[in-house]
């Protein structure tokens, strides 16, 4: 074959793609994050951190996260979302190829004498081989290609999907876990503190017997108890439903005696303030959302195609013969070519309006874009603010207890010796647990928004990471 018609050829297959160029839209958010008293960055210099094995220190929850990555159903599901949306696009892509296949026939017919014009009737055998292709289109406007194109950024979006998914369950798990520690350290602080409180209920109720307080002392005491018992079953609770919600996003058992780090320990690894805000574009959701923005553009060019004329072929080459034992005898060779052209004149504005369709599901994908960056960036913000407030809210309760147990140890020391009333020390005793109970309650809150800054950095971050740098991270 020359080299102009197989240039020819392989130009008709290929086509032309009538999809527009497609544009990333900016980054509708500042370059950086806020910064200002809320942010006042970390004074200590972090390694870069890029898997999740280096943000949590606590060997009992990266067990968790390996069993629940292992075992999680949500993520079996879009993991197995991801194989079938692949299998979409390997279907997409085999229409740009023309399907070869080859076919025996046989056919034996009885013709009646009115049809012979003899005597009697007769039978009719026929048999045929034949290999060629069918119904090939032609893409000359780049349909068949701008639909691939769309199957495989829709299955490339469902990847991150997937991730966004993983990353989702790691930081639920993290959560979820963190809850369920806190929680327990809770119920032994509750525990504690009910016996205390049984403990000066006792010594009230002695001191009543002997005439040295009142009635109303020993009831004040007594509400005390009841108060904490309340409290001691309300831990448990929360303990159980805890470690059955780790349980189900887990997928497995779950130990209750898990050897772990004391929740004041350094359970996350930390970061700067002030990272650059185009480290949004690592974030799963929002590579998601731009996959189905680059999606809808090649929607375009199919609807645009829809417009001009398709061409397809059908072709074949074989033999026929009215015995099988001469079926490949000299002769008996036989061929066809048939194209067919098909040309919209009038569709009613169907088309126009598929076209129109198509570049409104690409204005809508540009807003969903835009918005998933804006909320990004909010998370982001939201959770730098918290990590560094968090650090001063949580020195100033551990101040509070701190104070508190002073105070309770005095008002103890003066109850005993009978210089203060119960009243005191009953208000030493809720003042002391209450702090006690908002340290714990300040530490669950202020790693949990560790871990959602984590997973709204996209799971991790580089410490001298420029926008550059990030835009190359992304373009690959």
């Amino acid at each position: 074959m020359p080299r102009s018609s197989f240039l020819l050829c392989a130009a008709l297959m290929c086509g032309c793609s009538l999809a527009p160029d497609y544009q990333r839209p900016g980054l509708p958010v500042a370059l950086h994050y806020p910064q200002g008293p809320a942010y006042p960055g970390d004074v200590h210099k972090h390694p870069a951190v890029e898997d999740w094995r280096q943000v949590f220190h606590d060997p009992a929850l990266r067990q968790l996260i390996d069993s629940a990555l292992a075992n999680n159903r949500d993520l079996r599901s879009a993991a197995l979302n991801v194989q079938a949306y692949r299998a979409q696009y390997r279907i997409q892509r085999a229409e740009l190829l023309p399907k070869v296949s080859a076919n025996g026939q046989g056919q034996r017919q009885y013709l009646p004498r009115r049809m012979t014009g003899a005597d009697q009737g007769m039978i009719r055998s026929t048999s045929a081989a034949t290999l060629g292709v069918s119904a090939y289109e032609l893409d000359l406007f780049g349909r068949l290609r701008s639909l691939s194109d769309q199957a495989l950024l829709t299955y490339l979006a469902s990847d991150q999907a997937r991730r966004s998914t993983q990353l989702s369950l790691i930081a639920s798990v993290a959560s979820v876990y963190l809850t369920w520690r806190a929680d327990q350290e809770l119920l032994l602080l509750a525990n504690q503190t009910l016996a205390a409180d049984e403990r000066s209920l006792r010594l009230t109720a002695n001191q009543r017997r002997a005439g040295t307080v009142s009635a109303l002392d020993q009831i004040q005491a007594r509400t005390s108890v009841d108060s904490t018992r309340a409290a001691v079953a309300r831990y448990k609770r929360q303990v159980a439903q805890d470690l059955n919600q780790l349980t189900l996003l887990v997928g497995a058992p779950v130990a209750d005696d898990l050897g772990a780090l004391p929740l004041a320990d350094e359970q996350i690894a930390g970061l700067q303030a002030g990272l650059p805000s185009d480290l949004l574009q690592r974030r799963p959701d929002i590579l998601q959302a731009e996959y189905q923005l680059r999606a809808a553009n090649a929607d375009i060019g199919a609807a645009r195609a829809a417009f001009f004329p398709s061409i397809s072929l059908t072709a074949n080459a074989g033999s026929t013969s009215p015995a099988l034992s001469g079926l490949f005898d000299a002769g008996s060779g036989t061929w066809l070519f048939q194209p067919q052209i098909n040309l919209p004149i009038f569709t009613a504005g169907s088309l126009r309006a598929s076209l129109d369709y198509a570049k409104l599901q690409k204005d809508i994908q540009v807003a969903q874009y835009e918005k998933a960056i804006q909320g990004a960036f909010q998370e982001v913000a939201d959770g730098l603010a918290a990590r560094a407030t968090y650090q001063r809210q949580l020195q100033a309760q551990r101040d509070l207890v701190t104070s508190s147990q002073r105070y309770y140890n005095l008002a103890e020391h003066r109850y005993r010796i009978g210089v203060d009333s119960s009243l005191t020390f009953l208000d030493a005793q809720r003042s002391l647990f209450s702090a006690q109970q908002g340290l714990i309650n300040d530490r669950l809150a202020q790693l949990v928004a560790e871990v959602n800054l984590y997973a709204a950095l996209g799971g991790g971050w580089r410490e001298n990471l420029d926008l550059r740098g990030a835009s190359a991270v992304r373009a690959n």
